[in-house]
């Protein structure tokens, strides 16, 4: 076969997928508009709706102080933090400086202009002092208080061991724990808030 046409069905069997992709997650957005959405997914499975740039949700949902929220890094490796304060985001950078950036910074040097943020079946974001007033859990820091004393903190970075996934897991929960990537963040999450994740848009200010 020549080389055109195998670049040509190559193409549009990928043109086929993301339309397939748009119409389930057009879907599952109607469902969640009518409350038909699931809470909760099985033991393999974290997300409901992971982040995506091309299959975007029909509503976007404002942050709130201790939100997990993440963006795309060069279109694969999603970049997490905590939502602190009105255009204020903490994170952990590569160079290892634990740092308090806004929404912009946040995006800087990264693919795509969103950010998105951990969301319940009804676009609630997910933040860890429910799971206190859920569950009776007893904590003694609240997300927002680890994050903005871990300001200026300097870690020992590794992309697999102790990433952003990590630092965002001690902020919610105060243990330190390897988390690999994105998705074992979602399993954690999934476990954490006993549901499955959605992650919608955030409404930035204009």
């Amino acid at each position: 076969m020549p080389l055109p046409l195998l670049y040509l069905g190559g193409a549009a069997l990928g043109a086929l997928v993301l339309a397939d992709e748009r119409d389930k997650r057009k879907l599952l957005e109607h469902d969640r508009l009518l409350g038909r959405a699931p809470k909760t997914v099985n033991a393999n499975t974290a997300l409901i709706a992971a982040p995506s740039q091309w299959q975007k949700g029909f509503k976007t949902v404002s942050p709130i102080p201790g939100a997990i929220v993440c963006c795309y890094v060069f279109g694969v490796i999603e970049h997490t933090g905590i939502w602190l304060d009105d255009d204020c985001i903490v994170e952990l950078h590569g160079s290892g400086l634990i740092r308090a950036v806004s929404v912009k910074r946040f995006l800087a040097g990264r693919t795509g202009s969103q950010i998105f943020i951990a969301c319940n079946h009804r676009h609630q974001p997910l933040v860890a002092e429910d799971i206190a007033k859920t569950f009776g859990v007893s904590t003694d820091e609240s997300v927002i208080e680890r994050a903005g004393r871990a300001i200026y903190q300097y870690r020992d970075y590794d992309l697999f061991d102790n990433n952003c996934h990590r630092f965002v897991w001690f902020c919610l929960t105060g243990d330190e724990e390897s988390i690999k990537g994105f998705m074992a963040l979602n399993q954690k999450l999934a476990g954490l808030f006993k549901q499955g994740i959605y992650w919608d848009e955030i409404k930035l200010k204009s």
